[in-house]
This record gives C-alpha cells, sequence and structure tokens, in this order.
C-alpha cells in the first residue's frame, strides 16, 4: 500500500469531517474517540459529500436523507442507503495523518 498525506493531525477537530481529495479520490477525514478514520466522501444512496453531515458514536451522517455509515467498516447503519462505502487505512506519523486509498498488487 502507498500512504499519502491527507491532513495534518492538529487540523481535525473532534467529531468534525474534513474533505480532502487523494490521488483522485474524495475522502472524508474523521477523529473521533481517540483515533482518525478516512472513508469515501460520496454516500452510496445519493451523489452528496458525507464530510458535510454528522459524526456520532463512529459513525458518519449524510446530511439529504440521513444515512449513516460505520467509520471503521463502511456499512450503511440503516435505510436509506444499503450499499457500504470504500474505507482506507490510516497512518498517524508525528502531526501528519497518511491514507491508502490504492491497493498496490
Amino acid at each position: 500500500m502507498t500512504y499519502v498525506r491527507a491532513a495534518a493531525l492538529s487540523e481535525l477537530e473532534e467529531d468534525t469531517p474534513k474533505r480532502v481529495e487523494l490521488e483522485g479520490v474524495p475522502v472524508s477525514l474523521v477523529r473521533t474517540e481517540g483515533e482518525v478514520f478516512a472513508i469515501n466522501d460520496i454516500c452510496s444512496h445519493a451523489n452528496v459529500s458525507l464530510s458535510e453531515g454528522e459524526v456520532e458514536d463512529c459513525s458518519i451522517e449524510c446530511w439529504l436523507h440521513g444515512s449513516s455509515f460505520d467509520l471503521r467498516t463502511g456499512k450503511p447503519n440503516g435505510l436509506p442507503a444499503t450499499r457500504p462505502v470504500p474505507v482506507y487505512p490510516v497512518k498517524i506519523e508525528g502531526d501528519d495523518v497518511l491514507v491508502s486509498v490504492t491497493q498496490e498488487s
């Protein structure tokens, strides 16, 4: 896996998603419950940005129709979404948040 710098850890506010684009992939970074998660920023139910939603209980909620996704797995927590969204591995090195959006063969 190749990791790229996504943000500074100090830039991430608790329970406040931050949208970044990494290698052409829209990603929502979320610092919550002592961890940092990276999840694809596009809701699988409607083509809207998840980073504009709210974070609660290690989930992010889409602001448009209320679909909620687990930040650890990307799986929807209920309707209307039925398909998961991709999640990406995260590493913290000093103040750098590194994310891998690609998988090498």
